[in-house]
């Protein structure tokens, strides 16, 4: 056997998780799916994951690759890994909240994050006075309504390239450079919630900003100012003032984690653009 290089694409629901990467003692999606994996294919498996999302952040598309000799054909992996997470759920006959959507080999060179060109987060806020209690894990609750062409006008005010500084968390480690670009930006009723304009009817309200890369705490501190933004607690204009000053203090509040979403991981910049619209 030869030793083959695979690239997963995986979807999870971050709520029971303490994040994307291995901890001891705790439960995390690398750690799960290494877990699994190793059982599958009979050696001890690592994989490397493009994006290391926060406890209670979920994925719609994640990826990660990982190599070895195994000789179970790469398309079953994900139909015998999926198996067997159905199988060791806390509840008898509950879905699991982690899933491989596709398994694919590529060259040896390849790997899961060093090639990513790009990602698309969503970011989804419930914009009612009250909130179903079977969301609570999957939007940010926002009671007041929200002024989405606010949003949109201070949302381009953050597409392009700048010194994100001012969208890190506080304490991160530190960065050769946090010059990022971000391609798309936008604010939007969410799909099924209200009218496809951005009228006021429907409950959910989406920010989705795709990039080259992101700092950390990047989407949810947009996410939180943006929020500000929408409530009229800052001006449009206060965005690019923001950006300007460089200072983490002026921007919005880091937004809770469930509401964020990794939509989309790009090996392909020309794809990616398009995808963000500016193409």
């Amino acid at each position: 056997m030869t030793v083959r290089n695979v690239l997963l694409t995986i979807e999870y629901d971050g709520t029971r998780f303490c994040g994307w990467q291995r901890q001891p003692n705790v439960r995390t999606v690398q750690g799960l799916l290494e877990e699994t994996l190793t059982r599958v294919l009979g050696f001890p498996v690592s994989v490397d994951g493009t994006s290391r999302t926060d406890a209670g952040v979920h994925a719609l598309g994640q990826r990660a690759s990982f190599q070895g000799e195994y000789g179970l054909p790469v398309e079953k992996i994900p139909l015998v890994v999926n198996r067997i997470l159905n199988g060791r759920t806390p509840e008898p006959g509950e879905n699991s909240d982690l899933r491989i959507l596709r398994a694919e080999e590529v060259p040896p060179e390849f790997h899961a994050r060093y090639q990513c060109v790009g990602k698309t987060y969503v970011y989804k806020i419930w914009n009612l006075e009250e909130m179903p209690v079977f969301c609570r894990n999957y939007y940010c609750h926002t009671e007041r309504p929200l002024d989405l062409q606010a949003m949109n006008e201070a949302a381009a005010s953050i597409i392009g390239k700048h010194d994100f500084q001012c969208f890190q968390a506080a304490g991160s480690n530190p960065r050769l450079t946090t010059v990022r670009t971000i391609y798309g930006l936008q604010v939007r009723r969410g799909e099924g919630a209200g009218s496809a304009s951005g009228s006021s009817d429907g409950p959910s309200v989406e920010i989705e900003v795709t990039g080259d890369g992101f700092l950390y705490n990047m989407v949810r501190i947009i996410a939180g100012t943006l929020i500000e933004i929408g409530l009229h607690r800052m001006e449009p204009g206060a965005a690019a003032e923001i950006i300007a000053s460089g200072d983490r203090q002026k921007a919005g509040p880091t937004a809770p984690p469930q509401g964020l979403y990794l939509k989309e991981i790009y090996y392909d910049a020309e794809r990616m653009k398009r995808c963000a619209g500016c193409l």
